[in-house]
């Protein structure tokens, strides 16, 4: 039998953003427990910034009867000389039956004790306290607090419960809070309680005192205002989706509002002021034909009729948000650009200071120019001098996300070259999964010295992300460095530079760096990984060739007829196991007999004599060897009694072999 099972938990105003980066769990949190009790049904869940919602349609009132299997030891231990011994005795026991109750049963190695019993489904009412509280503290929002003399915590105080299973009360209790049938309205509406005597009656009488339970519904109202807003005043609103989601997780009746600031701020930079807006009041830019324009959108949680007020309230705390910005902004000119502060910030404990960072980098970009003929190493270091300077600024002491992009500001009004300030803004990229990337070879440089040192230098500490762990977003960072080499077509040769600093990053562990590196291939490459291990098999730590040997090798894995090709490279495997394939080897054509031999060698040196204009053409002739190579196999007997003979024979198949594997290690191939 089903019943629908309401449970609703009240709470005083939930932060946003940490209940934002729970929300994706909770569902299948509570699905668990669900699964855990043999009560899984389908259920929606709800939530506004006062409450959290559980909504079953369709509840059993009881769970399934189900059986119980128990297995004891074997019966040769359990019974000696037909008396039961401890271990039958102990199962017994266990099982809560006398020893002649036991059954036998044979799994294939022989009998052991066995009891089978029927048990009964509880009563779900029964259930649903101990599940609503593991649920509460499976709930991880970082941060929780106390209140009251209470010992246990949460994310903010409970006020509120009700677990309703049809029209029934089921008795529970949650932090102290007892389950009862009422509920809090908006509080513009009322600060009593109000009741309810099923759930149906629940979620009209919701409706009723101004909350809008559903998120889905609340989000559609916000952007259906704000079309409307945008129709009605020939602007564009920027649909900030995180903000947005922030925004639904704070109201509970949400209406979005047109407000005005003093045109005079738009002298700030864009980013200054959507950033103020944002951060601070959770406000929405406005723009006119691609402009910002001094309006903004604000969304109020009040339910009335007059919005007057409300609308100039909010223009009058932003008014004092940005006149700060200008402030920082004026000061921050005036002072001008300087790395002299950054002596006295701290990196990272045992890398020095951020001047000394910015040291490193500098080395690290020149190294870099040479390697990519890059004659412009005065502007570069620059650069990379002023790169940090912003983290001095003010604004960026009040808007964190905002460094680089002040440094911009400041470098461009200060009249360095363009080169320099579009470096200084796109220092941090790429800085997530779909960012932009340097927009040329020069800002790449600059990006790529400061990834660069952070890998070098963290690892070199001892900082080395772990599991899900890593606090200094090294996997972003590695992964940034190779989708810039790839798109500027950069030789970054990881061996070769840690090699050159080694001397700046003592305690440097390079095989660990690199392995660490080519772990992010396998994030970053749609291809299967055998063929990502076979071109990481040929030794490469330049990236970007790695990516060509990647590109050029894996349409071939993937054609119709590289099946053809495994049994041949597998043959080739076995020949070449017990050979130092590391090693110089040598084919002396006089010691070839065979014509089958003389065909392979032949064709062998005519295709390792050309030069290829890249991997492709190159991979087309290795593999175009098949048919000497299956002729080989088919007519040569490779393990001669002539010693000399089946070594040459060897090393010709070896020959092969080092030849495939200058692109990739074709053994590691699997399909």
């Amino acid at each position: 039998m089903n019943k629908p099972l309401l449970i609703e938990i009240g709470v005083e105003e939930l932060p946003a953003i940490p209940f934002l980066k729970e929300l994706p769990n909770i569902e299948k949190k509570w699905a668990n427990i669900l699964e855990n009790n043999r009560l899984l049904c389908d259920f929606d869940f709800f939530y506004t910034p006062r409450r959290l919602v559980l909504w079953h349609r369709e509840f059993q009132v009881k769970q399934e009867d189900s059986v119980e299997e128990m297995f004891g030891a074997p019966v040769k231990i359990a019974f000696k000389d037909g008396e039961p011994t401890g271990a039958a005795l102990g199962f017994a026991k266990k099982c809560g039956v006398d020893v002649s109750k036991l059954d036998r049963i044979d799994q294939g190695r022989g009998e052991v004790l066995y009891f089978k019993k029927e048990v009964e489904g509880t009563d779900s009412k029964d259930l649903l306290n101990g599940m609503i509280n593991e649920f509460i503290s499976s709930l991880n929002f970082g941060k929780s607090m106390r209140w009251a003399s209470r010992t246990d915590s949460f994310i903010r105080p409970i006020r509120s419960l009700c677990v309703m299973l049809g029209e029934e009360i089921v008795d529970a209790n949650l932090y102290g809070v007892k389950s009862s049938n009422y509920s809090f309205a908006h509080r513009m509406v009322s600060y009593e309680p109000f009741t309810f005597e099923f759930a149906g009656d629940y979620f009209c009488k919701l409706d009723k005192n101004g909350v809008v339970l559903y998120p889905d519904e609340r989000r559609k109202t916000i952007l259906e205002q704000m079309k409307k807003i945008e129709e009605e005043n020939g602007i564009k609103i920027e649909i900030d989706t995180e903000l947005l989601e922030e925004v639904v997780a704070i109201t509970e009746y949400p209406t979005a509002l047109l407000g005005k600031f003093d045109e005079e701020f738009l002298e700030l930079p864009e980013e200054v002021i959507v950033t103020s807006m944002k951060e601070h009041q959770r406000y929405f830019a406005v723009y006119k034909d691609g402009e910002l324009t001094n309006n903004f959108i604000v969304v109020s949680n009040s339910k009335t009729e007059d919005f007057t007020q409300i609308i100039a309230g909010n223009e009058k705390v932003l008014r004092p948000r940005l006149a700060d910005g200008m402030f920082f902004w004026k000061n921050d000119i005036k002072n001008g650009l300087s790395n002299e502060g950054l002596k006295k910030l701290v990196f990272v404990e045992g890398l020095g200071s951020m001047y000394e960072k910015v040291q490193r980098e500098t080395k690290i970009a020149s190294l870099l120019a040479d390697t990519f003929k890059v004659e412009e190493k005065e502007l570069l270091e620059k650069a990379v001098y002023l790169a940090k300077a912003d983290l001095m600024s003010e604004m960026v002491y009040e808007f964190t996300e905002l460094q680089g992009l002040m440094g911009y500001y400041y470098a461009k009004i200060a009249g360095e070259d363009e080169k320099v300030y579009t470096a200084i803004k796109e220092q941090y990229l790429p800085d997530g999964e779909d960012s932009e990337l340097p927009s040329s070879k020069f800002s790449s440089i600059v990006a790529l010295s400061y990834k660069l040192d952070n890998l070098l230098g963290l690892f070199s500490v001892g900082k080395i992300p772990s599991g899900s762990k890593d606090p200094f977003g090294l996997r972003r960072a590695a992964a940034g460095i190779v989708k810039t080499a790839i798109e500027h077509k950069l030789p970054v040769d990881l061996g070769k530079i840690i090699d050159a600093l080694s001397s700046e990053y003592k305690g440097l562990d390079k095989t660990q760096l690199i392995e660490f590196f080519n772990e992010r291939l396998f994030k970053i490459f749609d291809v299967n990984p055998s063929v990502i291990k076979a071109v990481l098999g040929s030794g490469e730590t330049d990236v970007y060739e790695i990516s060509k040997k990647l590109c050029a090798l894996n349409p071939i894995v993937l054609s119709d007829n590289f099946k053809e090709y495994t049994t041949t490279f597998k043959r080739v495997a076995n020949i070449i196991k017990d050979l130092d394939i590391t090693s110089e080897l040598s084919i002396d054509e006089s010691l070839l007999e065979d014509d089958a031999e003389k065909q392979l060698v032949s064709k062998f040196n005519e295709v390792i004599s050309k030069e290829y204009s890249n991997y492709e053409e190159e991979l087309d002739a290795l593999f175009g060897l098949k048919p000497q190579l299956d002729n080989f196999f088919d007519n040569v007997f490779v393990n001669h009694e002539n010693q000399a003979i089946k070594t040459n024979r060897k090393n010709t198949i070896g020959k092969v072999y080092q030849a495939f594997k200058k692109i990739a290690d074709i053994q590691e191939i699997t399909i």
